[in-house]
């Protein structure tokens, strides 16, 4: 699956947000939080006590991201976050939640955080910086700018691949493997020059590997055979892991949010 976000956004503007909670004390720590929010800065555009609420607001007036509870009355969060991803204009989802349980269902709908209740300004920040990183990779820095694509030629014929399709580049032997969801392709290049040129779409993971940072859904404990006990990425739509480096251990799990 690919995640599609509608809603831009740059550093130059607040990140517009809905709040969805039925209690009406978490909606108000939420709204005092955000207005602490510096970098990148967050307006609340409303608040929404259950589903049916917070649909008829995003119909009215799209937001950039969803803070969202998941134990509420009628549809619960887990239920509200499949719904908006068919909408036209699709929010980013944050859950902010007092239960730990659910949160490998939610990333399973691709939520780009998962938050406990107490939470606290640093790790909200977090989310929310998250939220516009991935909003510049998925759509460019302006509405209108255009796609970036990685030209490939193979057998004769030259294709270009939108970067906002590339799931991760492996360098292995004297090319790159570009895997998207539909196949993979090779591409002759390095690793080192891709992470230079785009660096808001991937990250690098490994002396070998970068990874689409909207991609990245889990971090595992991982053994490998040549590399010991260590860590992975799990990623969106592919079902390989992918070995993280210890070095670069610390920015997945700021990508994460671990």
């Amino acid at each position: 699956m690919t995640l599609t976000m509608t809603a831009t956004t740059t550093s130059n503007r607040a990140l517009k947000v809905l709040i969805v909670d039925d209690e009406t004390l978490a909606r108000a720590r939420l709204r005092t939080l955000l207005g602490d929010c510096q970098s990148p800065a967050a307006r609340v555009e409303g608040e929404a006590a259950n589903a049916t609420q917070a649909i008829e607001q995003l119909r009215r007036q799209p937001v950039d991201v969803v803070l969202l509870d998941i134990h509420m009355p009628g549809a619960d969060g887990l239920t509200l976050a499949a719904t908006l991803r068919s909408l036209p204009q699709a929010p980013a989802v944050v859950f902010v939640t007092a239960h730990a349980e659910h949160a490998v269902q939610a990333f399973e709908l691709e939520a780009v955080d998962y938050l406990t209740k107490p939470v606290r300004l640093e790790r909200l920040q977090k989310s929310l910086q998250k939220v516009e990183r991935l909003a510049q990779a998925t759509k460019g820095l302006e509405p209108d700018s255009p796609e970036e694509v990685l030209v490939i030629q193979e057998r004769g014929r030259t294709e270009r691949v939108p970067l906002s399709e590339v799931i991760y580049l492996k360098a292995e032997l004297k090319y790159i493997t570009v895997r998207t969801l539909a196949k993979r392709y090779i591409l002759d290049g390095t690793i080192s020059d891709l992470e230079e040129k785009h660096p808001t779409h991937f990250m690098r993971i490994h002396r070998n590997a970068l990874v689409a940072r909207r991609a990245v859904r889990a971090l595992e404990k991982h053994f490998d055979s040549q590399e010991g006990e260590g860590w992975a990425v799990r990623l969106n739509g592919v079902e390989e892991l992918l070995l993280v480096s210890r070095r670069q251990l610390t920015a997945v799990r700021d990508v994460i949010g671990v």
